[in-house]
């Protein structure tokens, strides 16, 4: 009698669990008809595609290390006329480095479109580097990017330096700055469709890198804990069409020890976040330290920690 009752009860766990998945499989459909099925969805569908063939073409030149040049002066006649300003109002935030770091099986071609588009609004040193396809721990990532960091603040003089990460290199440079302190060199650290609290597109990779980046891992759950002293600001980009990041809110950053600025945008995939026109405006905004509003986002606060802030692109119906 007891065993035919653990049996029935093992089947209705087991029926349980397959109506749970199937409702959240029912929900994850619909989202993606919702999203991807609307018109804004499909031109970023068109536009995600367009790029990944120019991405691939661009691929080799990217695996080349970038020859690091520091200008000793600062050129406005080449620059548009509303970029001068950053050059001329606050040499500080034009002259500060700016560290592009690449996603997984990348490199810094990612960032071709983004860089040149930070040094025509007047930001003089953009450095992106490489880090080894065949990297198998986020933590040793973060300390070849420490390494890098240094490097560039001893070349140039600068005390800190602003990081872009694409992805994975969102995570690298925020274990950097909250495990291994980092904030004392990284003054504002943008992260790009990285899966802050984990993907599941994880589960499909069978690597060290991978399980690092599932919900719950022990990096995650590191980054997790409490950061009070913790001083760099988080510009945060995350997209309700990332087919990355599932779900795509796990690309949101919610700490309350930390102080974050989000853009939250509906129509871009995931390799399209560098070139999206709304993310270079707005991360170059924060960058120069300007007003980060605009006409084509609504500020909305958070409930999370102190100076946290949310903006959504109205944009679209996606």
């Amino acid at each position: 009698m007891a065993s035919a009752l653990g049996a029935r009860a093992r089947l209705a766990a087991v029926a349980g669990g397959v109506q749970t998945l199937a409702r959240e499989a029912g929900r994850a459909t619909g989202y993606a008809v919702r999203t991807f099925g609307s018109p804004a969805g499909l031109r970023g569908v068109a536009l995600e595609s367009a790029w990944l063939a120019v991405h691939l073409a661009s691929y080799p030149l990217g695996l080349l290390a970038e020859s690091v040049r520091d200008p000793d002066h600062y050129r406005t006649d080449v620059l548009p006329l509303r970029s001068r300003s950053l050059v001329v109002s606050d040499v500080a935030a034009a002259g500060t480095p700016i560290v592009l770091v690449h996603g997984i099986m990348d490199n810094r071609s990612v960032f071709g479109v983004f860089g040149r588009a930070l040094r025509r609004r007047g930001f003089g040193r953009v450095h992106a580097v490489n880090y080894g396809v065949l990297t198998g721990d986020l933590r040793d990532a973060a300390r070849d990017l420490r390494r890098v960091v240094e490097e560039i603040r001893e070349s140039t003089g600068a005390e800190k330096v602003h990081i872009v990460g694409h992805s994975l290199g969102g995570m690298i440079a925020r274990y950097y700055v909250q495990r291994m302190g980092g904030d004392e060199a990284v003054d504002t650290l943008v992260t790009l469709g990285s899966p802050h609290t984990g993907t599941a597109t994880a589960y499909l990779m069978p690597t060290p890198l991978a399980r690092q980046l599932r919900p719950g891992s022990p990096v995650l759950t590191e980054l997790a804990e409490p950061a009070p002293h913790c001083s760099t600001r988080f510009v945060v980009v995350w997209s309700r069409m990332d087919e990355m990041v599932v779900p795509q809110r796990n690309a949101r950053l919610v700490h309350p020890d930390l102080v974050v600025d989000e853009l939250e945008l509906r129509d871009v995939g995931h390799l399209s976040l560098p070139i999206d026109a709304r993310t270079v405006h707005w991360v170059a905004t924060a960058l120069a330290h300007l007003d980060s509003s605009s006409d084509h986002f609504t500020r909305r606060s958070r409930p999370r920690g102190a100076g946290s802030t949310t903006l959504r692109d109205e944009s679209s119906p996606a």
